[in-house]
C-alpha cells in the first residue's frame, strides 16, 4: 500500500485528496520508486484547475518530477538496479503516470541517475526546469555569449533555472518580476538586471540596459497583452518563446511588430525534449555538465510534508517562493 495523491473533480487545492492505494509491479520498460522528494510545478497547478495542455481523466493522479530509490524493475529494463538513486524526467503524459505519492511505477526512458552530490530535494528540482530553459536557450536558439535574454516570471523555478542557464552560456539574463521586493532576490540568483513591471517601464528599462538594440531571446510563461511590451523590447529578428500561459487575459498577436521586426513568436514545451531521445540526451549532457561544474545549481524555496500538499499547491499560486517549491516524504 502506498499514500497516494488524487483529485477526483477540477478545482482550487482543496480538490487534492491522499488516500491509500495498492502500487501494482512495475510494467514492461518501467521501474517503481520508492520516493523521498517530489517537485511540485506550475504545470501541476494548471493540470489540477483543469487549465494545462490536457483533460485530467477523473479521479487523476500528477505530478511529473520524484526523486527516490529504485525499489523494483519491470521487464525489458537493463540500464538500472534495485537500490540506485534516481529523479523522473517529465517524459510521460499525467493522466498515465503520477509522482505525487510514496511509490510509484515511471517509464525507465524518464528516470536518470543524479549526481551523486545532490540531495534527494535537489534532485527532485532539475529536469523540469532546467530542461524547460535549455530547450529554449540551447536547442532552439543557440543563445550565445554576450547576447541579452528577457525572462519573465523570473522567480519561479523556470525563471531562475533560465537565469543559471543563460550564465553558463555567457549569455546576459534581464530578470522580469511583478515588485521590487524580489530584485535583491534575483540579483543573488544570478540575474544581471531585474525589472518591476509594476514599477518601472518595462520597454524603456530594456532599452536602456542593451543600448536600444532589444533582447534577441525572449523566455515567457505568461503570455496576455504583456506580449505587446515584450515584443517592443525584442531585438530586430528575435525571437519570442511562449512556454506558458498563466495570464487569464487574452494574448492579442502584435502584427506590426512582428512584421516590422521579423520576429519570430514560437510556442514551446519541454516536451519537445523531453520525448526526442536525440534532443533528451543532449539536454542530459548538458544539464549533467552544469551541475556537476556547479554551474546550475536548484534553489529550494520552501519544503513542505506530503501531507501539507494542499498548502503546498497554495503556496505555489501566492507567487512568493523564489525557486523550487519541494514536498517531502
Amino acid at each position: 500500500m502506498s499514500r497516494v495523491v488524487r483529485f477526483h473533480q477540477t478545482g482550487n487545492a482543496e480538490v487534492l485528496q491522499i488516500g491509500d492505494e495498492q502500487v501494482a509491479a512495475p510494467g514492461k520498460n518501467e521501474v517503481q520508486i520508492q520516493v523521498q522528494a517530489i517537485g511540485v510545478n506550475r504545470a501541476e497547478v494548471m493540470f489540477r484547475n483543469g487549465q494545462y495542455l490536457e483533460v485530467p481523466k477523473l479521479p487523476a493522479r500528477l505530478g511529473y518530477e520524484a526523486a527516490g530509490l529504485i525499489t523494483l524493475i519491470g521487464e525489458g529494463v537493463s540500464e538500472f538496479k534495485v537500490g540506485d538513486a534516481v529523479s523522473t524526467v517529465p517524459a510521460f503524459s499525467q493522466n498515465q503516470y503520477g509522482v505525487y505519492g510514496e511509490l510509484v511505477n515511471v517509464p525507465a526512458s524518464a528516470v536518470v541517475k543524479h549526481p551523486a552530490q545532490l540531495s534527494m530535494l535537489e534532485a527532485a528540482a532539475i529536469w523540469m526546469q532546467y530542461m524547460t530553459a535549455y530547450g529554449a536557450l540551447v536547442e532552439f536558439s543557440d543563445t550565445q555569449a554576450g547576447e541579452f535574454v528577457l525572462i519573465s516570471a523570473a522567480s519561479s523555478s523556470v525563471g531562475v533555472a533560465a537565469i543559471q542557464t543563460a550564465n553558463m552560456l555567457g549569455a546576459i539574463p534581464i530578470a522580469l518580476t511583478r515588485y521590487s521586493i524580489k530584485h535583491e532576490a534575483l540579483l543573488q540568483a544570478g540575474a544581471k538586471h531585474v525589472i518591476a513591471t509594476e514599477e518601472q517601464d518595462l520597454v524603456l528599462e530594456v532599452n536602456r540596459i542593451t543600448h536600444n538594440q532589444g533582447a534577441r531571446v525572449v523566455f515567457d510563461p505568461v503570455g496576455g497583452p504583456t506580449i505587446i511590451k515584450l515584443a517592443e523590447a525584442t531585438a530586430q529578428s528575435g525571437i519570442i518563446f511562449q512556454y506558458g500561459a498563466l495570464s487569464s487575459e487574452p494574448t492579442p498577436l502584435p502584427l506590426f511588430l512582428v512584421l516590422a521586426k521579423q520576429l519570430t513568436i514560437r510556442g514551446y514545451t519541454l516536451f519537445e525534449i523531453s520525448t526526442n531521445p536525440q534532443r533528451l540526451a543532449r539536454a542530459k549532457t548538458f544539464i549533467l555538465k552544469g551541475l556537476n561544474d556547479g554551474k546550475l545549481k536548484p534553489t529550494v524555496a520552501k519544503t513542505f510534508p506530503l501531507e501539507n500538499v494542499v498548502e503546498a499547491h497554495q503556496y505555489m499560486e501566492s507567487n512568493q517562493q523564489i525557486g523550487k517549491i519541494v514536498l517531502t516524504v
